[in-house]
């Protein structure tokens, strides 16, 4: 049977699958092979965890999880998925400063292609890493911690260094938060969109580029009737308009647990917004949020024929290497297609198109065609650590110019 990613748009094509049981293990096979990748829980939509030669799931290595309380870290696996971790750390009393819209993602892979959720004040998941273990070509293991010079390329590296076996993330304490759903947002309402995306500890804009709903995660009560123009949902919602709501995690300003909150979908369900879907997803600056926005709902009649829904999420900056978020604080404005790839991708490019002028660069789990650049810090630490290519594959090569 072939192994595909998760939406099924991706066949690996990989000679053997391999699921090492041990460290020395997955050591003595990376040392062993020409050419070897690792793959996470399979939810990116590209080939940046294909490879012809060896392909890795750790899913069958050590899982325990360490807390250490007096630093308020703790030391993951990295095939550890966020619905596994989160209700570990909330028993005992920390939490993730944020968290994805989907639960089910492993740790590992999600650092590596610098996925985020939203929040002005809250960088993606990868910065909240403080030290990682690194299974290198020859298979030895490094072990890189926040402040080391090469730590900042090695975080957020798509599998292009080595295999992470193992990351170390900063907690925070639990914290309760509300949901609340908000409809009908106007495009004039763009004229407040700092104050908007400001409203809470996260907050996503969910849109067809005609109709806008606001979806608000905060410690505190929403209790505004006529927030930014817009009307409480006066029930539970999907993001996608057509779609029962039970998927989704509890709103209507009930309190509860972090991780119960801050993601959209609930782990107990597939972790599908529509079914069969493609994503892409492109980052801006902050400062170009509105112009770029107003761009989009201009094309939005090019755009909806091939969209389920898009979310417009803030990111805050920090100091990786191949974050998209380096440097600036950004917002990340994101697209669920539907499963026709002959449709989307000129839609893809449309889009693309559109957002030249503002800076764009990919999330890099998802479909784009324009080829962002490679920083030349990272594309050095590639060469060094990986001098004959072991973990390259096509993505990696197109990336360092190879």
């Amino acid at each position: 049977m072939t192994l595909t990613n998760w939406a099924g748009n991706t066949a690996f094509r990989a000679k053997v699958v391999h699921h090492p049981t041990s460290l020395s293990e997955l050591q003595s096979l990376v040392a062993d092979s020409l050419q070897v990748r690792a793959l996470g829980s399979g939810h990116s939509f590209n080939d940046v965890a294909d490879t012809t030669g060896d392909l890795v799931v750790l899913d069958r290595m050590p899982d325990a999880v360490e807390i250490d309380s007096a630093a308020a870290s703790v030391r993951v696996p990295a095939r550890t998925t966020y619905a596994c971790l989160a209700p570990i750390l909330h028993q005992a009393g920390f939490a993730l400063a944020n968290l994805a819209s989907l639960p089910h993602i492993s740790v590992g892979g999600s650092i590596a292609t610098a996925t985020h959720g939203s929040g002005d004040a809250v960088q993606s998941l990868a910065a909240a890493v403080s030290a990682l273990d690194l299974v290198t070509a020859d298979g030895s293991l490094r072990t890189l911690t926040r402040g080391d010079a090469d730590f900042p390329g090695a975080v957020v590296s798509l599998g292009a260094l080595g295999i992470v076996t193992s990351l170390t993330l900063d907690l925070v304490p639990s914290f309760e938060i509300r949901q609340y759903v908000r409809e009908g947002l106007k495009v004039d309402a763009l004229a407040h969109f700092d104050e908007i995306m400001g409203g809470g500890y996260s907050v996503s804009l969910f849109t067809d580029w005609r109709d806008t709903r606001v979806w608000v995660k905060t410690t505190g009560e929403l209790t505004a009737d006529d927030w930014y123009g817009t009307r409480a949902a006066d029930g539970p919602r999907h993001p996608l308009p057509a779609m029962p709501a039970e998927s989704c995690t509890l709103q209507l300003g009930v309190p509860g647990p972090w991780h119960e909150r801050l993601p959209h979908f609930r782990p107990d369900f597939e972790p599908s917004g529509a079914g069969d879907e493609l994503q892409t997803e492109l980052i801006l600056p902050r400062r170009h949020a509105v112009e770029a926005l107003r761009a989009l709902f201009a094309i939005g009649e090019r755009i909806r024929p091939v969209l389920h829904i898009s979310e417009v999420r803030s990111i805050a900056a920090d100091d990786l290497w191949l974050s998209p978020f380096r440097g600036r604080d950004s917002v990340g404005i994101h697209f669920t297609w539907v499963k026709d790839v002959a449709a989307v991708m000129p839609v893809v490019e449309l889009v693309e198109r559109t957002l030249a002028p503002f800076e764009p660069l990919p999330h890099w789990g998802k479909l784009f065609t324009r080829q962002p650049g490679c920083p030349d810090d990272f594309r050095e630490l590639a060469r060094r650590l990986d001098p004959a290519g072991k973990f390259a594959n096509d993505f990696t090569r197109i990336l360092l110019g190879e």
